[in-house]
């Protein structure tokens, strides 16, 4: 008998964790009827901070938005699932084993992309002007030892973060990401 009870207690526990898992998974996927792809075309690969050559004011990368509509019907007008980009946001994650990156920061857009179609991000900013003298660029100057403290380098590697952020014109919101890696150093060649 007490062996009955366990076996029915195991399948009634085995049994909830299945739905909660299933409900969750539905739960967590975006309920929009497009999906932002978003890709890049990397212009450069390296900055050097000194001095910012000339080549460095163009931009990083080339950035690609495409909404993809996840279940395209023809008879149906798409129009209301155009979507409208209204900001972007740019974070920074390390790749060479240190932790120091630049403050994250947003920027207000206004970009549309039609159901099915792409558009271009003509350009944003990656990096605001003061984190060029904040860490951990400030390390690879000279007068600061010309190394990152924690890995030793003359160079910083880290990717760019770029998540772009806009709605449906029914409402859904639509979000899309895609990374630009990138070395910095200090008077390196220029940018490249």
């Amino acid at each position: 008998m007490k062996h009955a009870g366990k076996w029915a207690q195991t399948v009634v526990i085995v049994t909830l964790a299945t739905m909660t898992l299933s409900c969750s998974n539905e739960l967590t996927r975006s309920a929009a009827p497009v999906e932002l792809v978003i890709t890049n075309l990397q212009n450069l690969n390296r900055i050097d901070l000194f001095p910012l050559a000339e080549n460095c004011d163009q931009n990083i990368a080339t950035v690609n938005i495409r909404a993809i509509l996840k279940a395209p019907l023809e008879e149906v007008n798409q129009q209301f699932n155009d979507v409208r980009i209204t900001r972007y946001r740019v974070s920074y994650v390390r790749t060479d084993g240190g932790s120091l990156v630049p403050a994250s920061f947003v920027r207000s857009i206004d970009l549309f992309v039609t159901a099915g179609g792409t558009s271009e991000l003509g350009s944003f900013l990656a990096f605001q002007s003061e984190a060029i003298s904040q860490a951990p660029f400030a390390a690879l100057l000279p007068q600061n030892g010309g190394r990152d403290p924690e890995t030793g380098r003359t160079t910083v590697r880290m990717d760019v973060i770029l998540d772009v952020f806009g709605e449906t014109l029914a409402g859904a919101n639509v979000a899309g990401r895609t990374r630009i890696p990138l070395d910095f150093c200090y008077d390196c060649g220029g940018c490249a």
